[in-house]
């Protein structure tokens, strides 16, 4: 995360340039949109994302940046009504942020899905989110990258206890997600379901796959899901290792101590 200051002078170097050029601000032409829309979306599900799981402040989250990102993915759904991924991405968001009230306990700790209080979810929100994933769906064929990550979404909220949750067909949909967007994060997303549908062996041998790759070395996430497999496993001394080793890797102070504490858990 950038400090304030520096954020600062590049917006005020950007408004400088645009000003100097005489550079347009405005809707662009109707034809222009669908080459504008991938690098849209994208910034929009990376400013919900900062909302979602912030990376600074005192909270885990920052309802004021998730809440206006849905503001914008709303209104550029209602831009291009007939485009799927606009609509699936708000769907995303949406599923998502129905979460939101579950997702950390009263000191600000972190609670995994499968421990959340589901009573706390916002059926409502969920029920909207489902209906639009259902619209995307039918909209595009093959679907793309946003309307595969918000049915997994889907299929995770239409659980009311984690033990009742469809891996197999969320597994199918991130063996989807692969062929259509083959980065690190999804191969990660897919080799967890895989553990949950064959087993932590089948999913840690994925992990390790990704852990040998160099890029992904200091990538916190992975060593975090390593760590709950060796656990499964019963390897709780290795387990203990990858628990603080992922816990030295992230910046987000709640997830760090959360996964510190589950390593000093397991001692080792």
């Amino acid at each position: 995360m950038q400090p304030e200051a520096t954020v600062a002078q590049r917006l005020v170097r950007a408004k400088r340039k645009i000003r100097d050029a005489a550079i347009p601000i405005g809707e662009p032409p109707a034809d222009e949109l669908p080459e504008r829309i991938e690098g849209v979306l994208a910034v929009l599900y990376l400013t919900y994302s900062e909302g979602y799981t912030a990376t600074g402040g005192p909270g885990l989250r920052r309802d004021d940046l998730a809440e206006e990102a849905i503001r914008l993915a709303d209104a550029l759904r209602a831009l291009m009504p007939d485009e799927a991924e606009p609509l699936a991405l708000l769907a995303l968001m949406t599923l998502h942020h129905a979460r939101r009230a579950a997702r950390a306990g009263a000191d600000g700790s972190l609670i995994l899905l499968p421990d959340q209080d589901r009573g706390l979810w916002d059926r409502a929100a969920i029920d909207r989110g489902r209906e639009m994933v259902e619209r995307a769906l039918r909209m595009r064929r093959p679907p793309g990258p946003y309307a595969l990550q918000a049915a997994i979404a889907a299929v995770h909220a239409e659980a009311g206890r984690a033990e009742d949750t469809d891996w197999p067909q969320i597994l199918a949909l991130y063996d989807a997600l692969l062929r259509r967007t083959p980065t690190p994060v999804v191969a990660l997303n897919r080799a967890v379901a895989l553990a949950e549908v064959h087993g932590p062996a089948a999913g840690l041998e994925e992990v390790e796959a990704l852990t040998g790759l160099d890029a992904l070395a200091a990538w916190g996430p992975l060593h975090a899901a390593r760590a709950d497999m060796l656990r499964r496993l019963g390897r709780t001394g290795e387990a203990a290792t990858a628990y603080r080793h992922a816990a030295g890797l992230t910046g987000r102070a709640g997830q760090s101590a959360f996964l510190a504490a589950r390593g000093g858990a397991l001692g080792g």
